[in-house]
């Protein structure tokens, strides 16, 4: 089935031959759904500290900052903007001239609210002799969308969603980028600097650069932080292969084998590669302007707050457990903890004589931690919190997608569809133990929680391999915790007129 050719090809990426046949028997064998107990809620696993914990919570992470440990601000941001734009490409593309659907009509009769209006209205003088209103105004809607879109314009259409104008201000307009440069300087800086990385894709690794050699010196006189800025790419072993309907390798049409990006859960090898002690991840779109960043800053803060005292505890158990000189009544108080605080139980536990319930205790303790926002659920896509079984026997919280749920369970549709919440991507994550040594992250990925999805290329339709994702089965063997936040620190920008919304303007 392999030619020599293709193992040549296979062994460029870095990737071994016996992966590629493994990914090609998972894509046709599928993955299998997880075993749930039911959805998490306030009080069954989702933390809503009252006004007086929060506060107690936010003097742990003021306390935390000064500390002298490493805190990043992890930034996926390779997402490319061309689906932001999906109706307005249909339009360039219809066989119509004039504004037909509500989606089109909203943006031209907005078309002014808009961040990058200006920028916009420039480019269309350049090459079309026109501004926008005077091509509004002649009927020539298509010359606007093909200079916002295409490379002779804006080339909105192929750039990254981070360095598009999202937000006005009187200095000027803010990308993405820029807002998460704030963000860092207002709550995740400490001795006067702040670590913020970036993920792009390789081809948009010089545009963010650049972007930030110019922005980034702006902010920092602002806040009065030094930014420290990294970045790194999605590597191209992570790269998954991609299979016809029938499950045989998909080719390209000069016969190369195809492989795709296999999802943000490569992005596991990223993070692993990140110096830090504690790490801020928050999806690129999700940013609003100042004015309404308040929110976003005082839960942050709250969330990274139960993070650190939850980890002191933790690691307050696990030097008792290192001493072998403890009592049953204090193994019983790390039982509850585990328990109670981390939602992590073993049904069978009281069969474990002491020395197995140590070793169990000792494993359960010294692993990775995250303690996700979860916001009330309104309808958005997205994935939920679940109490679910893991391979182990034990019930832990997880964050999963509909795909990961067999829609044959009735029982667990009501699950999915009666959740209260819903994960907006909105984690602070503690990345090394109780002795100071990195955790080696992969180590603790699911590697059954993958999924297969259907694409196309070139009007061919595909299997496509995504990996776990990074906050769902790659994250599946670390301790989570849920804290309900605010619907008004989740504002993405799926679609270009998402803009427009009263949290963008």
């Amino acid at each position: 089935m392999l030619s020599d050719k293709d193992l040549q090809q296979i062994a460029e990426r870095g990737i071994s031959e016996e992966q590629v046949h493994h990914q090609l028997e998972q894509i046709k064998t599928g993955f299998p759904f997880l075993k749930l107990e039911g959805a998490a809620a306030i009080g069954k696993g989702i933390m809503a500290p009252s006004a007086e914990e929060r506060e107690k919570y936010d003097e742990a992470w003021e306390k935390y900052k000064e500390s002298g440990k490493k805190i990043v601000k992890f930034v996926p941001a390779s997402g490319a903007a061309s689906r932001m734009f999906k109706n307005m490409f249909a339009f360039l593309n219809a066989d119509y001239d004039q504004p037909q659907t509500d989606f089109e009509k909203t943006f031209f009769d907005h078309i002014r609210e808009f961040a990058f209006r200006e920028a916009l209205c420039d480019q269309c003088k350049k090459n079309e002799g026109k501004n926008i209103r005077q091509l509004l105004a002649e009927g020539n809607y298509k010359a606007i969308v093909a200079n916002m879109l295409e490379p002779k314009g804006l080339n909105y259409g192929n750039l990254p969603k981070g360095l598009l104008l999202f937000h006005n201000y009187e200095d000027g307009p803010r990308t993405p980028m820029e807002e998460h440069l704030v963000e860092a300087a207002l709550y995740a800086s400490s001795g006067g600097e702040a670590n913020v990385h970036f993920t792009v894709s390789h081809d948009h690794l010089a545009l963010f650069k650049e972007k930030v050699a110019e922005k980034a010196g702006k902010y920092a006189q602002k806040f009065g932080v030094k930014f420290n800025i990294s970045f790194s790419e999605q590597k191209p072993n992570t790269d998954t292969i991609a299979a016809n309907p029938d499950n045989t390798p998909f080719r390209n049409e000069d016969g190369s084998l195809l492989f795709r990006p296999g999802g943000h859960g490569a992005l596991i090898q990223n993070l692993n590669e990140i110096d830090a002690d504690i790490v801020f991840i928050k999806n690129i779109d999700n940013v609003v302007p100042d004015r309404l960043k308040g929110d976003t800053v005082t839960y942050k803060q709250l969330i990274a707050g139960v993070l650190v005292t939850l980890q002191e505890k933790a690691f307050e158990y696990l030097r008792l457990l290192d001493t072998g000189n403890y009592t049953h009544a204090q193994l019983e108080e790390i039982i509850r903890f585990l328990q109670r605080d981390l939602c992590c139980r073993k049904p069978d536990i009281k069969e474990l004589e002491d020395a197995e319930l140590v070793i169990y205790l000792r494993k359960k303790l010294n692993r990775p931690m995250r303690v996700c926002g979860v916001v009330k659920n309104v309808g958005e896509p997205g994935g939920g919190p679940f109490l679910t079984y893991n391979q182990d026997g034990t019930i832990s919280l997880q964050i999963l997608e509909s795909t990961q749920i067999d829609k044959n369970n009735p029982d667990y549709v009501k699950m999915f569809t009666e959740g209260t919440h819903f994960n907006p991507v909105d984690l602070v994550c503690a990345i090394k133990d109780y002795k100071g040594n990195p955790f080696d992250l992969p180590k603790y990925v699911d590697p059954k929680t993958g999924f297969i999805s259907s694409k196309s290329k070139n009007g061919k339709d595909l299997k496509a391999l995504e990996l776990p994702g990074l906050w769902n089965g790659a994250m599946s063997d670390w301790n989570t915790v849920f804290v309900e936040v605010p619907l008004s620190t989740f504002n993405p920008v799926k679609t270009v007129n998402d803009l427009l919304r009263e949290q963008h303007q």
